[in-house]
């Protein structure tokens, strides 16, 4: 089984370039999953419904979030109905949607959990325990599990991914927008990367206009951010699965 994992997609001009170039890069990398960190895609803060519907339309089985999971509110509905679309599971249980959920993709049921870190983030519980409840939960009754931990600290990451190696088939990193060189195969069989970067725009600053964002650290003016223009391109990570052994046996980054 091969699972491609995108990271976070900003700005609609983004999603476009998916709807043009994701179906034909399933098939030409053999790909049977695809999960993506949407957070950013209407324009850097956060996700409106005609954005996510677009994304799964583009070939995106699964969309995760983030600290800005509710930047635009319209997105609670889709939270609430659909099973495509994951919030972190450790913000307040009152909040619309859920943290986790099982899809039948080829044959295998897919767990995919979303996570929020809580080093330089806002308050959250604990995702070490989040995620442990979650596993506990549905034991039995999956066959597969991906895990997006949405965090600023790299320690943070690893130490969760070392933490669930065994236990989770694939964890992956999201929310720094720069992609990292640790892919990696865990001892316990975890396929690993501490970050799969931004699908955006490639002249800016994490995606927002370079100059708008160099200002506002010059000077501590608050300046508002749209998205830069430009060309884009996608940052990710493939995944490749035994699904005999349950043991990832590659991870690679893809860009294009």
């Amino acid at each position: 089984m091969k699972i491609f994992a995108i990271g976070d997609v900003v700005g609609t001009k983004t999603v476009a370039y998916l709807k043009q170039t994701l179906w034909k890069k399933r098939s030409e990398l053999d790909i049977d999953f695809v999960i993506a960190n949407g957070e950013n895609a209407s324009d850097i803060h956060g996700i409106c419904c005609a954005d996510a519907e677009e994304l799964l339309s583009a070939g995106v089985d699964m969309i995760t979030l983030g600290n800005h999971s509710f930047g635009r509110k319209d997105i609670c509905v889709m939270l609430s109905d659909s099973q495509s679309i994951i919030r972190p599971a450790n913000y307040p249980a009152c909040v619309p949607g859920s943290g986790c959920s099982i899809l039948n993709i080829c044959g295998w049921k897919i767990l995919c959990i979303n996570v929020l870190g809580t080093a330089l983030m806002d308050s959250m519980a604990c995702p070490f325990a989040t995620v442990d409840r979650i596993l506990a939960r549905e034991d039995g009754g999956y066959d597969v599990s991906i895990l997006d931990i949405h965090a600023e600290s790299t320690s943070e990451k690893i130490a969760l991914g070392r933490y669930f190696d065994g236990r989770i088939n694939v964890i992956f990193g999201t929310h720094t927008h720069v992609p990292t060189a640790d892919e990696q195969i865990l001892p316990a069989g975890s396929g690993y990367i501490t970050d799969v970067g931004m699908s955006g725009p490639v002249n800016g600053i994490i995606g927002a206009d370079a100059q708008a964002v160099i200002e506002r650290m010059r000077t501590k003016i608050p300046t508002h951010f749209k998205v830069a223009d430009g060309p884009v391109s996608v940052h990710g990570a493939l995944f490749t699965l035994n699904t005999d052994t349950k043991r990832v046996t590659d991870v690679r980054r893809i860009t294009f």
